[in-house]
């Protein structure tokens, strides 16, 4: 049995299994079993963590298809929930601020409120890089995007209007997989509606369509400010709800919420486990 928590960030879903318990294991394969929507549990990756005394915490994000990711804003901030929900289980005093160890990096999340098991914070994201306009030929089309890194690679295309299903499920992934990534990238279709309000869409890497994504967010608002005149203080607006983006010297900030939702045992067939 694995010990397995459930939390999401405006409907962007991950599961969170300590890092102990899986030793030996191949995280590819054990991911994709439990990211399965009808036959495991069903999340857009796996968070596979630690968490220490001192509310620090270390995680590793494995995509529903097996690959793995270098950072999830709205994974990381489920995991800071998950860290606070946990102590207030265990009894133990109250943090405002906690720290966790990514594969892009420390960040750094600061509470801003919380009611039950959802928790807002404001994330310290870093500093962008490698911002640039370019354009990419995709699909049979000719796109002018944005692409960057904000812990992991963005291409952003700031569009009129947002592309219907069937543009968007085309566009998509062969953005995604584009031979201009080396290491494919998330996508993001985003419309700025006004200086400080961009609504997106979101093709995750190693994942599709998502409901948000903090990172996404995060790179949309870049694209917005760097190449479409909105300003530094963005409301972005995904699927699955609105996430606020502040560029400022220091870097990037993104404030959102995270709930956890199921903290238990997962009971799988034996050969999940050989």
């Amino acid at each position: 049995m694995l010990q397995i928590a459930k939390a999401h960030a405006y409907g962007n879903d991950f599961l969170f299994v300590p890092m102990e318990q899986v030793e030996g294991l191949r995280l590819d394969e054990l991911s994709r079993r439990l990211c399965e929507r009808h036959s495991g549990l069903g999340g857009d990756g796996v968070i596979y963590y630690t968490i220490a005394p001192d509310a620090t915490a270390r995680m590793k994000l494995i995509n529903t298809d097996g690959s793995p990711s270098e950072l999830s804003g709205n994974g990381l901030r489920c995991l800071a929930a998950l860290v606070l929900h946990q102590r207030e289980a265990a009894k133990l005093p109250a943090v405002s601020e906690v720290r966790v160890d990514t594969d892009a990096g420390w960040k750094t999340l600061t509470l801003i409120g919380w009611q039950g098991s959802r928790y807002t914070f404001r994330a310290a994201m870093g500093p962008p890089e490698r911002v640039r306009e370019e354009t990419i030929e995709a699909a049979g089309e000719s796109l002018t995007v944005t692409t960057l890194a904000i812990g992991n690679p963005q291409c952003v295309a700031l569009v009129k209007e947002l592309p219907d299903r069937e543009r968007f499920n085309r566009l998509g992934p062969a953005l995604a997989t584009h031979a201009r990534f080396t290491e494919g990238t998330n996508v993001e279709f985003a419309v700025v509606e006004a200086p400080d309000r961009v609504r997106i869409l979101i093709w995750e890497r190693g994942v599709g369509p998502t409901q948000a994504s903090g990172t996404g967010a995060c790179a949309s608002a870049i694209s917005a400010i760097a190449h479409g005149g909105a300003g530094r203080d963005i409301q972005v607006i995904a699927p699955g709800g609105t996430q606020r983006v502040e560029w400022r010297d220091d870097g990037i900030f993104l404030t959102g919420w995270a709930e956890v939702v199921f903290d238990g045992r997962w009971v799988p067939p034996r050969a999940d486990l050989a």
